[in-house]
């Protein structure tokens, strides 16, 4: 018999606020757009800051890293606080910190407004996904969450051929007075539109979120897809970053097709998503991951032969990096479905474990790649060598879970 007394305070899910999905795609896309946009830019910023390749990527992995320790404490912390005060928080920060870049005079200066930018984008991402899973019934979270990542890909995807634009047309510096512009919309849609979601379920033991990460961190099962889903996805931003230094200054193409060529690049990540869909009812998930990550692997070596033997050309970096891509779409939720199942009572603890390791390899990948004087020959080995790390990290963890 259950009493009225144990009954749970908060109203039941039907009784939630209804949140535009649109809303979230655009909260969610301030991260992401923020570090794609600026990349047809880099060479002339790099001239007119008298900055290196190095630390022009610098402006690249520092933002990859700056997103991923994010999402480690957006989630807690609005778990506490509240959605709402806490994504208001982030669009700010977000909001400051483009309007700093814009006036950045050095490129130190530019560095640290950029990792001030992704701690702000960061929040979008985490708390989006949050939104969802209070607002919707249990059968349409997975639709809803799909959906809204559907939409997420069409910005990266559009993100630098309107960097290259941007940059071509007025200057490099105002991308960051779009993304600003960005921020500031976003504040305003959330001030009027969205509502508190979070169900009220009492502070958040910081104890308890400690030992759910060190139980994930313990098991070599969610280590072995964390890393090889890194590996096997955002290792690509080693290619992503140095796209417009190998295009413009190796292979002298202009720099508006450095943004179509990247755009390309999202399709094919758009492509594999849209094929993992069509071939998880029938392929086992173990298969179907450890088949497109030696897809991505292969092309990885291709690429990398090109640069090795000076025979790299337009179609030799995009080509192989498309398939690169078409595999890392089908590798991203194959992997999270294997890391998110290791232990089902931690999911939310799993889910923002899962993307800080992404984003802390992806920015790895791309600082690795400003450590060469070749562009091209930098990030094709090092996405060669992320790719047979990922495969043996696949390996590492199906052979744990086999034995648990």
């Amino acid at each position: 018999m259950t009493s009225k007394a144990a009954d749970p305070p908060n109203p039941p899910r039907s009784s939630s606020p209804t949140v535009p999905l649109w809303l979230l795609a655009l909260f969610t896309l301030s991260g992401p757009i923020a570090m794609h946009m600026l990349v047809p830019a880099l060479p002339h910023a790099a001239r007119d800051l008298g900055a290196s390749v190095g630390a022009m990527q610098l402006t690249i992995s520092l933002y990859i890293l700056g997103m991923a320790v994010g999402q480690l404490g957006y989630g807690p912390v609005s778990d506490r606080f509240g959605r709402r005060p806490v994504l208001v928080a982030g669009l700010i920060l977000y909001s400051v910190a483009s309007i700093a870049a814009y006036f950045a005079p050095t490129i130190h200066a530019l560095i640290a407004a950029r990792l001030f930018q992704a701690f702000g984008g960061g929040a979008g991402l985490a708390l989006s996904r949050a939104i969802v899973r209070d607002t919707a019934k249990p059968p349409d979270i997975a639709r809803r969450l799909a959906l809204m990542n559907l939409m997420v890909t069409l910005g990266p995807g559009m993100a630098p051929v309107i960097g290259g634009a941007l940059s071509t047309s007025f200057g490099w510096r105002t991308i960051f007075l779009a993304l600003g512009a960005l921020g500031v919309i976003n504040l305003l849609l959330l001030w009027r539109l969205l509502p508190e979601t979070r169900a009220i379920t009492g502070p958040v033991s910081a104890a308890t979120i400690a030992k759910d990460y060190r139980q994930l961190l313990q098991s070599p099962s969610f280590i072995g897809y964390a890393i090889g889903g890194g590996c096997a996805t955002t290792s690509m931003y080693a290619f992503i970053g140095a796209a417009p230094f190998i295009l413009v200054d190796e292979l002298h193409r202009p720099p508006f097709e450095v943004g179509i060529y990247l755009g390309l690049l999202v399709g094919g990540f758009s492509l594999g998503t849209i094929l993992a869909t069509r071939l998880i009812p029938g392929v086992p998930i173990s298969t179907l991951l450890t088949r497109s990550s030696l897809i991505s692997a292969l092309a990885a070596f291709v690429f990398l032969g090109a640069a090795l033997s000076s025979h790299l050309n337009v179609a030799l970096a995009v080509v192989p990096m498309f398939i690169f891509t078409i595999g890392a779409g089908i590798s991203s939720p194959t992997a999270l479905t294997q890391a998110l199942g290791i232990n089902p009572r931690v999911i939310g603890s799993a889910s923002g474990l899962y993307g800080a390791v992404q984003m802390g390899i992806g920015a790895l990948c791309a600082g690795l790649v400003g450590l060469g004087q070749d562009p091209a020959l930098a990030s094709g080995i090092v996405l060669a060598t992320a790719s047979v790390v990922g495969q043996l990290a696949f390996w590492i963890g199906a052979r744990s879970r086999r034995e648990t």
